[in-house]
């Protein structure tokens, strides 16, 4: 690892995970700065609104330490956009601990390696960024689950019933469920959670309903939970 190497964050917190199949558990999130996306509903916005604080990698590996037992979380913005990040998951990895990433859907993949945890975005159309999927990052959770089942998981952020249509026929078209788990997740404010309980349940789709655990325990905070 070299010594001077860094990345630019927007927050580094430890707390509890909110999202995806690790929800509930005791985690370091390393919320790296930039994002090429603007989603409509983006609850990180500060993230890419405000200039990030360069940290180097021994600096970030040093505050995670201090939670050894915790899992450790790259989020963003969007962290694949730091050459960096890589090589902090690697030296994670070395280390033994749990690592999650959480991508946008816009990135490639292919080249992470199949111990690091991945959530992979879709976007849906009311977030204004559909056309961002990549293409090729469908292929790549197929490999990555050949090579580590369940190292990957796919997530669709809902706002209407339009959002879960779209999600809905991606998921049945493509075989999603049958290689990897899909989370459907509502935007608090925009879409009940029991709306989209009931559509899940009157089409018999095999995803998991996914709220954001932290907003419901800290619901007037926005930034460090």
């Amino acid at each position: 690892m070299a010594r001077d190497a860094g990345l630019q964050l927007s927050e580094l917190f430890y707390s509890l995970q909110g999202e995806s199949t690790f929800a509930g558990l005791p985690c370091v999130f390393v919320r790296l700065a930039g994002c090429n996306l603007r989603c409509s509903y983006c609850d990180a916005a500060y993230s890419y609104n405000e200039p990030g604080e360069e940290l180097t990698l021994a600096a970030i590996l040093a505050y995670a330490a201090r939670y050894p037992a915790a899992l450790v979380e790259l989020t963003g913005g969007e962290p694949l956009l730091q050459e960096n990040s890589l090589q902090l998951m690697r030296e994670l990895l070395r280390q033994r601990r749990t690592v999650l990433l959480e991508t946008n859907g816009s990135q490639p993949i292919a080249a992470l390696p199949p111990e690091v945890h991945v959530i992979l975005d879709v976007k849906c159309p009311t977030s204004g960024m559909a056309d961002s999927w990549l293409p090729e990052n469908l292929e790549a959770v197929r490999s990555r689950q050949a090579i580590r089942a369940g190292c990957t998981e796919v997530k669709f952020v809902l706002s209407d019933l339009e959002d879960y249509c779209f999600a809905r026929d991606f998921v049945c078209r493509h075989g999603l469920t049958e290689i990897a788990p899909v989370l459907f997740s509502p935007v608090r404010g925009r879409m009940s959670s029991q709306v989209l309980a009931e559509a899940i349940l009157m089409d018999r789709l095999p995803v998991r309903l996914q709220l954001q655990l932290h907003t419901l325990i800290w619901p007037e905070i926005s930034r460090g939970v």
